[in-house]
């Protein structure tokens, strides 16, 4: 069997240097993120089904995004194991999860503050009372407090969520213009 050359490629690898306190950190606060948003979210569609009521489209959208920005954050961990993640990836995947992100924050920010008003009847109903003792009504009570203050942490790790996604984008730049060298 002959083999003919027709021609050679050159593989040229360029090494990137990414700061290891800022992507553990990001990792880290992404993940707090990623999981609230996903565990919340869940909890409430559980609620929601419990009560026979419908579910607003944000409940299954904040699973969703959630669940994505976990995969997204292993398989950085995996190409990082491997010595092999590029800032073009992570520039590209950051900016669609910004995207979701922000779109989760105007759709939580309109739940909480727009025609449903979560956030004003959380400040009328709950916040502007106390239960104590171990009554049925003290549960209650707990229980309201637990939901509202879980849609306001919903709403703030969007926001967080878009901001270290900007972040990632900054980092990705940098390390691509071999900033960290």
């Amino acid at each position: 069997m002959a083999r003919a050359i027709v021609g050679s490629a050159v593989v040229v690898r360029e090494k990137y240097y990414w700061p290891d306190a800022q992507l553990n950190i990001w990792t880290i606060i992404m993940l707090a993120a990623a999981g609230t948003i996903l565990g919340v979210n869940a909890q409430f569609m559980t609620i929601q089904n419990q009560m026979r009521e419908g579910t607003p489209w944000i409940l299954p959208y904040g699973v969703t995004v959630g669940a994505l920005t976990i995969l997204f954050i292993i398989v950085e961990m995996i190409l990082i194991a491997q010595r092999k993640l590029l800032p073009g990836i992570m520039m590209l995947l950051s900016f669609i999860l910004l995207v979701l992100f922000l779109t989760g924050a105007v759709g939580t920010g309109i739940q909480l503050f727009g025609k449903a008003a979560i956030n004003s009847r959380c400040n009328t109903y709950v916040f502007n009372r106390k239960e104590y003792g171990p009554t049925i009504q003290t549960l209650a009570f707990l229980q309201q407090q637990n939901i509202c203050q879980c849609w306001q942490a919903v709403f703030a790790f969007w926001i967080i969520g878009a901001v270290f996604f900007i972040w990632m984008m900054v980092i990705a730049s940098q390390v691509n213009n071999n900033a960290y060298e």
